[in-house]
């Protein structure tokens, strides 16, 4: 079979099973947005919740909605997208399912920055010297300086997917040190801040920030989506893909800049929540194939919902403390990637 009969035979439309799996999904999540508007401290009935979405609910049923819960649960669901299709895109750009922002020093990365930015920019009263508004740009210039230290050290004659996740690797054991040194030598208060919020946290999220990750978010996927025919070709191989005119090096300086950005952005709003990029992207695989027309819609969506359900849970079910939804993410993670390295060894 040629190359080119190889390439055409990839599947290049929805299919009904992905349909009804992008149906299905689709479904859960409204049913998980539905039940963190309405579940928490203080219960609101779904039908009132429902009511509030139509503009008719009651003044302490819109307060408390609208006012903090729904700025939460947004955040949720775009930080979910955006690590979904972050580590999609990286796994198939290096062609390993265990690839992952979190495995190659993105987040590491990201992380970085924040606490750098805790520790350079406090005073000894504890208070920090700038807004800390600024610390999601902090967030993002880490992992981007990450996205660039992988491309130039992976670059020789072109890069090279095992070159790049090796060094990967590398980067984020050092970002780790990094990271671990700044809290030593910072002011204590602000290492327990930066511990909580690398663990990952949706706790504190306000309109202002939705307002900011939303729109970046939907045009970061759309551009995806957009390159989603190129992930497949590099899927099929170097050889293949640039036998069909792939231009391999332009392509990956796409796609680590892309997952660079959805890295960043989720960051930057909700801390370190681990293994989304990693789960995600290998569930939907295991449902619809590695045609990334699909893979990538149906990471985002599994994304969202694994985020937006460890969010839930860490704010209800240990009332009244509330444990951060990274920590549940890890807790599902951490066997799961033990599981997809099992498989993979016997495979």
């Amino acid at each position: 079979m040629s190359k080119e009969t190889t390439i055409r035979n990839t599947r290049n439309r929805y299919d009904s099973k992905t349909l009804t799996i992008l149906g299905v999904l689709t479904v859960v999540l409204l049913i998980v947005f539905l039940f963190s508007a309405s579940l928490g401290e203080l219960f609101v009935h779904p039908v009132d919740v429902l009511k509030v979405f139509v503009g008719q609910g009651e003044g302490s049923n819109q307060m408390i909605v609208n006012s903090f819960r729904m700025p939460r649960i947004l955040n949720a669901l775009f930080v979910g997208m955006a690590l979904a299709v972050s580590g999609a895109i990286l796994q198939g750009m290096i062609r390993n399912p265990l690839a992952s922002p979190d495995f190659i020093g993105l987040t590491g990365g990201a992380g970085v920055g924040v606490v750098a930015f805790l520790a350079v920019f406090s005073n000894d009263d504890n208070a920090l010297t700038v807004s800390i508004s600024w610390m999601p740009l902090a967030s993002f210039a880490g992992a981007a300086i990450v996205g660039i230290m992988l491309y130039i050290l992976a670059y020789k004659n072109g890069i090279s997917p095992m070159r790049l996740i090796i060094i990967g690797v590398g980067i984020s054991a050092l970002t780790q040190a990094i990271i671990t040194t700044l809290m030593i030598v910072g002011p204590i208060f602000r290492a327990s801040q930066a511990n909580i919020w690398l663990t990952g946290s949706v706790y504190g999220s306000n309109w202002a920030e939705v307002k900011v990750i939303v729109p970046v978010v939907i045009v970061l996927l759309f551009l995806s989506l957009v390159v989603a025919r190129r992930i497949n070709a590099h899927e099929l191989g170097d050889e293949t893909a640039a036998g069909i005119g792939a231009n391999l090096n332009r392509d990956r300086l796409i796609f680590l800049i892309l997952a660079t950005a959805l890295t960043g952005i989720a960051v930057a709003f909700a801390g370190g929540i681990g293994f989304v990029g990693l789960m995600a992207p290998h569930i939907s695989r295991r449902l619809v194939g590695s045609f990334y027309g699909a893979l990538i819609p149906i990471s985002a969506l599994i994304g969202a919902i694994l985020v937006m359900g460890a969010d839930l849970i860490g704010r209800t079910v240990f009332l009244p403390l509330e444990v951060p939804a990274g920590v549940f993410t890890a807790t599902i993670g951490a066997p799961y990637f033990i599981y997809l390295l099992f498989t993979s060894k016997r495979s």
